[in-house]
């Protein structure tokens, strides 16, 4: 393996699109926009979702209730209800979670690095 090569980690061997093939849940939780934006806004601690929303932006109420119950059934988060008047409740990440911010980050470096060139090879270069 030369510098240039990214580390390679071996699997498993799974058959081919085997339902329970750790590949197809990370490309199921990377398919959902809205899944990884949630952990990434969550980084710094519990929030509730009318903070979540507008931290966010462009998610609406039923997108962000969905995906916030699907998160929390796969235990990537958990919610936190308090016994108020009225009630309060706060979503926080779980260590599953929390771990999610690794492969995240490192996506969003690689954006940064990598953008502009794939958009204009997408788009065309904008200063032609």
């Amino acid at each position: 393996m030369t510098a240039a090569e990214p580390n390679v980690v071996q699997f498993q061997p799974y058959g081919d699109y085997e339902s329970d093939c750790p590949a197809r849940l990370a490309v199921d939780i990377f398919g959902n926009s809205w899944l990884t934006v949630i952990v990434y806004t969550l980084r710094e601690g519990p929030m509730r979702p009318v903070e979540l929303r507008r931290a966010i932006g462009g998610i609406s109420q039923k997108m962000l209730t969905q995906t916030l119950r699907r998160m929390e059934s796969m235990g990537l988060l958990e919610r936190r209800r308090f016994a108020e008047a009225p009630p309060r409740v706060e979503y926080a990440l779980t260590a599953a979670g929390r771990d999610l911010l690794i492969p995240i980050l490192a996506l969003g470096e690689w954006a940064d690095r990598h953008g502009d060139t794939v958009r204009a090879t997408l788009y065309g270069d904008p200063d032609d």
